[in-house]
């Protein structure tokens, strides 16, 4: 069995795949200050919960954006896995080429997606990707990573309203009935849920004429689900891509 683990600002995600299938997901928070032995007795718990154990897993993959982090993973799949954790990064073969000017600028996530995209769906494909931020990436039918765009997050957007207005409180973040708001919660869930709905149907239209059109467009992070009808624009919504893409890659790296 292969462990897959997307370290991101907000959330540490993780995947047991039994080859292909993938048997297991669990979702934790992010902690910088929790120490290799704290999430190894994390994750074998978790492990256990569903019938596994440590000695199950003979293989390891990860990609981080959190530095600090890295190589605590890197230790914890050493020590308790006894494996040696393929890590995501620029120089990785991942069968797209990165054409970022710097490609050691382009997150590890993205490049995961982006790869897994183009394996799953064929290019051109746009990646939108709705977590901390929102990232869209883009690749061309020959496998050739361009580059994206990256805005706030909508968690982040949402929060940065409360925390810095007197009057707006938190509010659930779902689509309100009309774009008029005939209350403050139903303004704010306008806003929001239906101003990134609108971000995201007018930058996609914007990547698909630079692709040349014809782009499929494929949806992953938390908050996909909150916009995919609003939106409308989305060929499929994803949510296991990034676990997907570093099995993808580390059967490449086998």
């Amino acid at each position: 069995m292969m462990l897959a683990l997307d370290i991101g600002n907000t959330n540490i995600t993780l995947g047991v795949f039994d080859g292909e299938q993938l048997a297991a997901t669990w979702r934790l928070s992010t902690d910088r200050s929790k120490m290799p032995d704290e999430y190894s007795v994390m994750l074998t718990q978790l492990l256990s919960l569903r019938g596994m154990s440590a000695t199950d897993i003979d293989a390891a993959a990860l990609c981080s954006v959190v530095p600090p982090l890295t190589p605590m993973f890197v230790e914890l799949c050493r020590q308790y896995f006894n494996v040696e954790p393929l890590v995501v990064a620029s120089g990785t073969r991942t069968g797209i080429r990165i054409l970022y000017d710097n490609p050691r600028d382009v997150g590890a996530d993205r490049i995961v997606d982006a790869a897994a995209a183009m394996k799953l769906y064929g290019g051109p494909v746009i990646v939108v990707d709705m977590g901390t931020a929102t990232v869209f990436d883009a690749v061309t039918a020959d496998g050739d990573y361009l580059g994206g765009a990256i805005a706030p997050g909508m968690t982040i957007a949402h929060d940065a309203l409360f925390s810095n207005t007197s009057q707006l409180r938190r509010v659930e973040l779902l689509a309100p009935e009309t774009p008029i708001g005939k209350n403050t919660i139903h303004a704010i869930q306008s806003g929001i849920v239906l101003g990134y709905a609108e971000l995201v149907r007018g930058m996609v239209a914007r990547f698909d004429r630079e692709l040349g059109g014809g782009a499929k467009v494929v949806a992953t992070g938390g908050m996909a689900h909150v916009i995919e009808k609003e939106a409308g624009v989305f060929d499929d919504v994803n949510p296991d891509l990034t676990l997907t893409g570093l099995r993808l890659i580390h059967e490449m790296a086998s």
